[in-house]
């Protein structure tokens, strides 16, 4: 069985979907989801769905205490959903194409620091444009660069908020991104 560890920074909407997904799976489970906001509704989600849950700073990151987190649990697969924080290259140095990220837009447009939520959103409504989607990709050294995995595309011609865009987006991540965990988990075996 493949193990899944899950790096989120707010609600978790993605998170828990992809708990869900793997609930029952014989390929793989939702070992632990960590968080860098204690504060976050993920770790309640994951709470209610019984996943190991680890909070830490970004100071631990500097401290290597969440790469020996990562150490015990041995992950198949880590997958960023909604993580906020720079991945540290030291983690992505030794778990090559081994973690991956979804961005709420086609990237390479509205990818970068700062570009997430709701602010990706408003960059999208405010430039007119009449599509959007969503990028899977794996994680490199820099926001939003690594090699692209999968994108899906939606029509926003008819949106007039970011929060229809959003949902729009949503609809797709929550479709496509545990497909793809599990084809890329199952690529693996």
């Amino acid at each position: 069985m493949k193990k899944i560890v899950l790096f989120a920074s707010g609600s978790g909407s993605n998170a828990e979907n992809i708990i869900k997904h793997f609930k029952d799976s014989d390929v793989a489970k939702v070992v632990a989801v960590i968080s860098n906001n204690p504060n976050a509704k993920v770790l309640e989600r994951a709470a209610n769905l019984q996943v190991q849950r680890f909070v830490f700073t970004k100071a631990d990151f500097a401290l290597d205490k969440v790469l020996k987190k990562i150490q015990e649990i041995k992950p198949d697969l880590i997958v960023l959903a909604g993580f906020l924080l720079q991945f540290p290259s030291n983690i992505i140095g030794l778990y090559p194409n081994k973690i991956i990220n979804i961005h709420p837009a086609l990237l390479p447009k509205y990818g970068g620091k700062g570009m997430y939520g709701m602010n990706v959103h408003k960059s999208i409504l405010e430039n007119k444009e009449t599509e959007t989607g969503i990028s899977i990709h794996y994680v490199d050294e820099h926001y939003d660069n690594g090699d692209m995995i999968f994108q899906k595309t939606v029509s926003i011609g008819n949106c007039t908020t970011p929060e229809e865009i959003a949902q729009k987006v949503h609809e797709l991540e929550h479709e496509h991104f545990p497909k793809i965990i599990e084809q890329l988990l199952k690529s693996q075996i």
